[in-house]
């Protein structure tokens, strides 16, 4: 147990050469958070959000867009003369989605720019189209400092390297009904009642992507937590975060490399599985004599979770992010992998 102990710390002493000290972490979510509040349009996401600048990272960006404030329901709209009221409509969609309907059904009360993304779903009211959407804002959408031809790809639009993501979210002041329950359910200590509060104080953001394959798919936002997501990152331990750092430099650096691996995986499925292990976990598991153990168990837990094809969402677990993903072939290929990392 003691050789164990000893090369765990080594380990973890590597790699935070190699990833970043925990003062060097902090000053970089310092320098970020900083930039966020700088304006309050504006959140940095991704691994750079959250502390971590590793090889090959893109940039993340969410925009709030200023003109429009989301409400769950009709009653508890808010009526402001500076932003437009939009109500969610969860009918006939999948968990984690949702339609956004005008709460005046009077498009024309509305700018031109505004008109252009606006259409009517199969019961006749107005909605705001997630592909008009980002067809109408996107192209006058900055990439970096400069103006120049982007690429629209799920709720975002990149540049042609890859460096820069930017999407243009709605914002919900609210904490909503679909994940009430991820407030009240059964945890060992983590997260911590102040940080469930802190999180249910942000509310959520909408991103123009729908469920792919739905008929309706492209009148549907998905709900983001990236906001959520980003503070119980940055509630981690560093051991916590240097595991999640790990799982991401292998998938990137090894598998994405493969091509019959490519693509399986992503990022937003181990951070996934790390919320879920480490609400199941105590905290005093995670410290740095323990980190090869720890890395192993995360391999492992992802191999279970590969194996039946279920991860379900951390906040909303209705929705199976694993839910036909893999096909047999794809599945062996990704199992045999991970066998041969847990077992190095």
């Amino acid at each position: 147990m003691a050789t164990d102990k000893g090369e765990s710390l080594h380990f973890y002493k590597f790699l935070c050469k190699k990833i970043g000290t925990e003062r060097v972490v902090k000053l970089s979510r310092l320098a970020n958070t900083i930039y966020d509040h700088g304006s309050f349009l504006q959140i940095i996401s991704g691994s750079k959000g959250e502390g971590l600048d590793l090889k090959g990272s893109d940039i993340d960006l969410m925009y709030i867009h200023p003109d429009f404030k989301v409400f769950e329901s009709e009653k508890a709209v808010v009526v402001s003369s500076t932003k437009i009221p939009v109500v969610m409509d969860t009918d006939d969609t999948p968990p984690c989605f949702t339609k956004l309907r005008l709460f005046f059904e009077k498009p024309h009360i509305y700018s031109e720019k505004f008109q252009q993304f606006f259409q009517t779903d199969c019961r006749g009211k107005y909605v705001i189209s997630s592909e008009l959407y980002k067809k109408v804002l996107f192209p006058y959408t900055h990439i970096g400092h400069v103006k120049k031809p982007g690429i629209i790809h799920g709720p975002c639009i990149t540049d042609e390297d890859g460096s820069f993501d930017i999407t243009l979210a709605l914002q919900c002041n609210q904490w909503i009904s679909p994940v009430q329950t991820w407030v009240t359910r059964s945890r060992t200590t983590w997260p911590s009642p102040d940080l469930i509060s802190k999180i249910t104080s942000c509310g959520v953001l909408f991103v123009p992507v729908g469920f792919k394959g739905s008929i309706h798919e492209n009148i549907q936002w998905r709900i983001s937590f990236s906001v959520a997501e980003k503070c119980l990152i940055f509630s981690f331990s560093h051991t916590q975060l240097l595991c999640y750092a790990l799982l991401k430099i292998v998938f990137k650096e090894i598998m994405d490399k493969q091509e019959e691996l490519k693509g399986l995986l992503c990022s937003y499925f181990l951070k996934t599985l790390l919320f879920w292990i480490s609400e199941e976990s105590r905290p005093s598991v995670w410290i740095p004599e323990n980190i090869i153990p720890c890395s192993k168990a995360c391999v492992q837990r992802l191999l279970y979770c590969i194996e039946y094809s279920t991860l379900l969402h951390y906040f909303i677990p209705d929705n199976n992010l694993f839910y036909l993903r893999f096909n047999c072939k794809n599945k062996r290929n990704l199992i045999n992998f991970l066998n041969h990392l847990h077992n190095i």
